[in-house]
């Protein structure tokens, strides 16, 4: 399973560990992914997401999951995403 979040693309990023006596060791900052169901309001049902806390956050400001893949970009989305979002906008386009 990778580190990646499925919304925004974020992954692991490098640093360093510094000692007190100011020694440097190489370190990973992993980002703080969950596993979450969001409501898709379009298609009626759960869509099953690993994604990042910032992301969730971002979810909600944007008023949903629909809305916010609406605005999102497609190199950022994963796979999973990128077939709902499909989804969606074929949904929404029958129905108009």
């Amino acid at each position: 399973m990778s580190r990646r979040c499925e919304l925004t693309g974020k992954g692991p990023m490098t640093g360093n560990n510094v000692s007190h006596a100011n020694n440097k060791t190489r370190r990973r900052f992993l980002p703080n992914l969950n596993d979450v169901s969001l409501r898709s309001e379009t298609l009626g049902r759960n869509v099953k997401l690993r994604i990042s806390a910032s992301a969730l956050r971002s979810v909600d400001h944007r008023g949903g999951l629909d809305k916010f893949l609406a605005k999102a970009k497609d190199t950022e989305l994963s796979d999973a995403a990128l077939k709902v979002k499909k989804e969606i906008l074929k949904a929404q386009t029958a129905e108009a």
